[in-house]
């Protein structure tokens, strides 16, 4: 009951001040890469480095959100790049980047830029529901007091930014027996010259569910947070979803000169169902066209788009 009535109060406040909150928040995003996992078991430390730091740009962003009672937008910030990068890797990475957001928390709507291996889409979606857990624990980020929630948000399965590498030994380890039979078997692979080679999609896969950790300030009563999320009595101001660390570094709250609020307009506009059906078409095609080639590098097929 107690639970309860914190969350009422909470929600009344949120109600009664979110009109006439206005502000700009800035966020520090870190995705944190294992490149044990995903790397050759005989990549040197100093290889291992290297691609880490050309990585960086793509794993380290801010972005700002600018808000007001109902609306905002979410925006990356722009900045220059430190070296020329790989143009493949940083098409690859952008695909599964989102552009601008804009959420109506009013109307349930969602807007969302995405452009997807040189091609631009507008989606229009409704403002994504979580089951929040509001806990008991709460600490100071920066001058707010912020409160911790949770909730288990299902995955779609081509969110590639949330992939993994499959766990194939989950079920041996206690099994000697199994192993070494696993073990002739990939000697014989690796002696063998025409074996089959590996299919990369088979290496990985898509959790279904990931939990997100959030943590609000009610100082701040407005429902809205980073990216897609919202949906607690206050601004988030850090949020944890998979490896990637959300964290406010700094907040201008009711500023002289308000920064108009404006929906994305750019690119084909398409619903999400619609958006997902296309990235699974290519992904299928890209993953045929690598079949096609033997796993080798080169070769033709189509392009995206035309």
């Amino acid at each position: 009951m107690k639970k309860l009535s914190l969350l009422f109060i909470l929600f009344l406040t949120l109600n009664a001040f979110s009109q006439n909150i206005s502000g700009v928040a800035y966020y520090e995003s870190k995705t944190t890469v294992n490149m044990d996992e995903w790397g050759n078991r005989e990549m040197s430390e100093e290889m291992k480095r290297q691609i880490m730091d050309r990585m960086k740009s793509y794993l380290e962003k801010t972005y700002i959100l600018t808000f007001n009672g109902q609306e905002s937008i979410y925006k990356e910030q722009e900045k220059l790049e430190a070296g020329p990068g790989g143009r493949g890797f940083g098409m690859m990475m952008g695909s599964f980047s989102p552009g601008a957001q804009y959420k109506n928390l009013a109307e349930n709507q969602i807007l969302e830029e995405r452009e997807f291996f040189g091609k631009q889409f507008l989606i229009n979606d409704t403002v994504t529901k979580l089951d929040w857990q509001v806990t008991k624990e709460s600490k100071m980020i920066g001058q707010y007091l912020a409160i911790k929630a949770t909730a288990m948000k299902p995955v779609d399965e081509n969110d590639f930014s949330l992939a993994r590498r499959r766990n194939r030994d989950s079920d041996s380890d206690n099994d000697d027996d199994k192993k070494e039979g696993e073990q002739a078997e990939g000697e014989k692979a690796t002696d063998s010259t025409n074996a089959e080679p590996t299919d990369p999609w088979e290496e990985i896969e898509i959790p279904k569910t990931v939990e997100v950790t959030a943590w609000f300030t009610p100082q701040i009563p407005v429902g809205n947070g980073p990216g897609e999320y919202a949906g607690l009595p206050g601004l988030i101001l850090e949020l944890n979803v998979h490896r990637t660390t959300l964290l406010c570094s700094k907040i201008i709250l009711n500023p002289k000169e308000r920064e108009e609020i404006v929906p994305p307009s750019k690119g084909k506009g398409v619903t999400r169902e619609e958006y997902n059906k296309i990235v699974k078409e290519k992904m299928d095609e890209m993953r045929e066209n690598f079949r096609g080639r033997g796993g080798r590098r080169g070769g033709g097929g189509r392009r995206f788009g035309g």
